[in-house]
């Protein structure tokens, strides 16, 4: 029974995400997805009417960051680097982790050049949602609350920037991100983190799902006040171990670096050599998985990072928006290449390694050949036979997507299986009559498990083990934490403040429900949320692109961070002298 209805909901995900990330227009015998041509295409409109702003106003995001021009008499609840902060606990999580390794597993090597495409031309939509959202925010008058004293985001900048005949696309957009938070920004974090646990010490996920949902929900009921506090801490701590342990491979491996480097690009635009997705003449599969994985990481076009940036104390909204600015950067063009270097660099990517293999969970899956992407999933055949470890007739058992060769089962790899492997019990049966519900064999790893690989090959001793074992735990915490408040804003905005409660209370459930989940499908119900409300967002930066060049070219015209910088050294100095009380 419960394995039938596991079925159904990977065919309906499956269903799903076809339409959502597979549907598109066809050029040269492939399909470039819609969201792919959305994202994409609104960067690039961004980049050009805000004339390259990512590059000419990067430094000026670096200084408003410091606080130099921070007025703390500015209507907010949070300074601008806790708001980036915040931000950036959300975006810097699994996806610089497992999901850098899961584009590469599936895309090759070369997926790793589109996420950089995606983050530069993400900066530019980044700082025009953040703009928007600063401006049309609704600042709460009655301060105090647990709940937050500031509103914002794209139901706001829809609502009030194109009208209130635009409110249904606002409520549209409020009700598929608060549904996202509860899987792409907290699902697929609790299963990243339970599925590492899992491998390295073999904790049971629901354990881990209980541990981590509970320290979720000590930090989230207290409104973004604490959330603020909590993330301006980790997400510099997290960020300095994770980038501080990779320098330190490139550095023992530096003869490493160079084809690394070259094979990211040849990858990017003639992928050979993929694992689990790619083979001769599949560029656009290689793109998608780039763009998809980036967009999963930097979050750029999502409309969910403007909604912590809209607590932010400051009554110019580009000065917010540059501060935005930094987002992708950090955490695609930095974090990102330092986990895709780290995977190219050592080639665990392609690595297989001694794996246990659940017969009735875990990342099985059931795949035939295919000559364009190696291996297609299908649906579960009732019996797969085997003999002497290898497995007979066109459809064969797999993990992380990918056949394995062959199977035994004892865990040393000596004696091998000849048998039955029966999908629907989950169980192989031997010639002797011998079941069993788990076989052995060599498999390829996937997501952060993957990324851990290559830091255990690229540095000494159990270094990269710990290294990535704390980023996973941090990144992890810290993304659910900040998600949690984006989809209690849009609760907020949906139903009033009494919706916020029973809204956090849900969100810790679903953080469980992720951690007990398999990979795949988790991953792939996150996308299919993310795909889906990326659009109405992406259609409104488009619309109000005209409001944010005016906003842009106005704050730059006037200069008013210099007044602030005045303010900001006055009440420094008032601070330091005076009286202790």
């Amino acid at each position: 029974m419960l394995d039938s209805l596991a079925t159904m909901l990977t065919d309906l995900i499956g269903t799903l995400n076809s339409w959502v990330w597979e549907r598109g227009v066809p050029v040269r015998g492939e399909v470039v997805p819609f969201v792919v041509i959305a994202l994409l295409g609104t960067g690039v409109f961004l980049t050009l009417r805000l004339g390259f702003i990512q590059l000419r106003r990067l430094g000026h995001g670096f200084a408003v960051t410091s606080g130099k021009y921070d007025d703390p008499n500015e209507p907010g609840d949070v300074p601008h680097f806790q708001a980036l902060t915040t931000a950036l606990s959300a975006t810097v999580g699994i996806g610089n982790i497992a999901g850098v390794a899961i584009a590469i597993h599936w895309g090759g090597p070369g997926a790793l050049f589109w996420m950089w495409v995606t983050a530069f031309l993400g900066m530019a939509v980044k700082f025009s949602e953040v703009t928007l959202a600063q401006q049309y925010r609704d600042v709460e008058t009655a301060g105090g609350r647990l709940v937050g004293t500031v509103s914002g985001g794209p139901m706001y900048y829809i609502e009030r920037g194109l009208g209130a005949k635009w409110k249904p696309l606002a409520i549209f957009f409020a009700l598929m991100l608060g549904f996202t938070a509860f899987l792409t920004g907290n699902a697929v974090q609790a299963n990243t983190v339970a599925d590492t646990i899992s491998t390295e010490f073999g904790i049971p996920v629901w354990i881990t799902g209980i541990t981590t949902a509970t320290v979720v929900s000590l930090v989230i009921l207290g409104g973004i006040t604490r959330i603020g506090r909590v993330t301006s801490v980790l997400a510099p701590l997290m960020a300095a171990i994770y980038v501080a342990g990779a320098m330190v491979i490139m550095v023992l491996h530096a003869e490493w670096f160079v084809p690394a480097v070259k094979m990211i690009f040849v990858e990017a635009f003639n992928p050979t050599a993929g694992v689990a997705g790619t083979g001769v003449g599949t560029l656009l599969v290689t793109m998608m998985w780039g763009v998809r994985r980036g967009l999963f990481s930097n979050e750029s076009g999502q409309g969910s990072a403007p909604i912590a940036h809209a607590a932010a104390k400051t009554d110019e909204p580009v000065s917010e928006g540059v501060v935005a600015l930094l987002e992708p950067f950090i955490d695609t063009i930095i974090i990102c290449t330092m986990t895709g270097l780290v995977i190219v660099m050592t080639g665990v990517w392609q690595q297989t390694v001694p794996t246990q293999f659940t017969l009735a969970g875990g990342d099985r899956s059931y795949v035939a050949a295919d000559s364009v992407t190696h291996y297609a999933r299908v649906a579960p055949p009732a019996e797969v036979p085997v003999t002497d470890g290898v497995q007979q007739g066109p459809v064969r058992f797999a993990w992380h997507e990918v056949a394995v060769e062959r199977l035994y089962v004892d865990a040393a790899q000596t004696r091998p299986f000849t048998g039955v492997i029966r999908s629907t019990s989950g169980t192989a049966v031997g010639d002797d009559g011998t079941t069993y519900t788990s076989l052995f064999g060599l498999a390829v790893e996937s997501g952060a498990p993957l990324t851990m690989l290559g830091f255990r090959e690229g540095l000494p001793g159990q270094g990269g083990r710990f290294i990535v074992l704390v980023s996973v735990l941090l990144f992890a915490v810290s993304t659910a934490i900040s998600w949690s408040y984006y989809g209690d804003r849009c609760a907020n905005y949906l139903f009033g403040p009494r919706a916020i409660l029973p809204y956090k209370i849900v969100f810790v459930g679903m953080h469980f429900f992720g951690a007990v989940v398999s990979l795949n499908v988790i991953w792939l119900m996150g996308d299919i949320a993310l795909g889906i409300v990326i659009l109405p967002n992406l259609l409104a930066l488009i619309l109000l692109s005209g409001k944010v060049k005016e906003l842009t070219d106005s704050y730059f015209t006037r200069k008013p961070w210099l007044e602030n910088y005045e303010v900001h050294r006055r009440v420094v100095s008032e601070r330091r002298h005076r009286p202790p009380s």
